[in-house]
């Protein structure tokens, strides 16, 4: 039985709270992950390993695809760090059709580690295609493809090179089919440089 407090806590301690509950809530995840893979995690469990009720899981993610995303963000928000700040030719400092290639390797060896996560998290249109980092993705690629000089609708064809890194088929072809992570990259390479030098 839960009960409503007679009046609110402190906004300080609140955060105290809410902050305590969310590392313990996330390590409990990764725990289960490590433990039955992203399929075996579901709220319940969570919710039962971390000591709390299964509302207090709703009301921290929402659902279970906004606890996958909450456990993607720093890989995320490291993915994207790299390729916009750090050296070349991931980073800036290189020319486009080198970058293009290297942040189609680096995503690639991304979603052979994350993309079980982000598979899980890929549950709505709007999850795969219009979260923030998704756009960032997409609108990175044109970016690129613009400065190598493609004059086709650049947007579109950001759209189409990044379906050939959806994590589902990246794992599809690695763990039904056999697909080497290096041939994956050629693949990407070969797919990155038709593109620029058609244009």
């Amino acid at each position: 039985m839960s009960l409503i407090p007679i009046r609110p806590a402190a906004p300080e301690s609140e955060r105290r709270d809410a902050a305590r509950n969310r590392a313990l809530l996330l390590r409990a995840a990764r725990e289960l992950i490590e433990e039955r893979g992203v399929d075996g995690l579901t709220m319940a469990t969570l919710a039962r390993r971390a000591g709390v009720g299964n509302g207090t899981v709703f009301r921290r993610f929402g659902s279970r695809a906004g606890l996958m995303m909450t456990l993607l963000s720093d890989a995320e928000a490291q993915f994207q760090g790299r390729f916009m700040f750090g050296p070349p030719p991931l980073g800036p400092g290189a020319p486009p059709l080198e970058r293009l290639i290297a942040v189609g390797a680096e995503r690639i060896g991304w979603v052979l580690e994350y993309g079980e996560l982000a598979r899980a998290a890929d549950v709505s249109a709007y999850n795969r295609f219009d979260v923030p980092a998704a756009v960032l993705w997409r609108r990175h690629l044109e970016l690129l493809l613009r400065q190598a000089g493609v004059t086709a609708d650049t947007w579109l064809m950001a759209g189409a090179l990044s379906v050939t890194l959806e994590p589902e088929r990246l794992l599809h072809s690695v763990r039904v089919h056999g697909v080497a992570p290096d041939r994956l990259v050629e693949s990407w390479r070969e797919l990155a440089t038709r593109v620029v030098n058609g244009a």
